[in-house]
């Protein structure tokens, strides 16, 4: 389990490769807070190795939209799989955050908004 992270044109580029097992979840907590606290407007999570997303992973990404949102900045998943994108469309998380189809799509997404602010 690994959790990367960059920062590119004033956006925080996390990508999440592994299962959302226990010992994933303290450390993906603990990243994404401090994202989530930083003076960052832009958040993009790449999940696209992560074959399931467990309620607490779930808990810490919906925590960090709210925070970000709070501040006029954005968060987008990108290229998530069929079962993944499930959960947060189930959940009615549309209207908070953006999920775009792949990282690209995703940093696109971003970067206007950024820029524009």
């Amino acid at each position: 389990m690994e959790i990367l992270q960059n920062e590119k044109y004033g956006i925080i580029h996390v990508t999440v490769d592994g299962r959302s097992g226990t010992e994933f979840n303290a450390d993906f907590e603990t990243a994404i807070k401090n994202i989530a606290e930083g003076d960052n407007r832009g958040l993009l999570m790449d999940l696209s190795a992560l074959p399931y997303l467990k309620s607490s992973a779930l808990r810490v990404i919906l925590n960090a939209v709210r925070v970000i949102n709070r501040r006029s900045g954005k968060v987008v998943l990108c290229a998530l799989n069929g079962y993944v994108k499930e959960i947060f469309e189930g959940n009615c998380v549309k209207d908070t955050l953006t999920i775009a189809d792949s990282v690209e799509s995703g940093l696109n997404a971003l970067i206007l908004p950024v820029k524009a602010a």
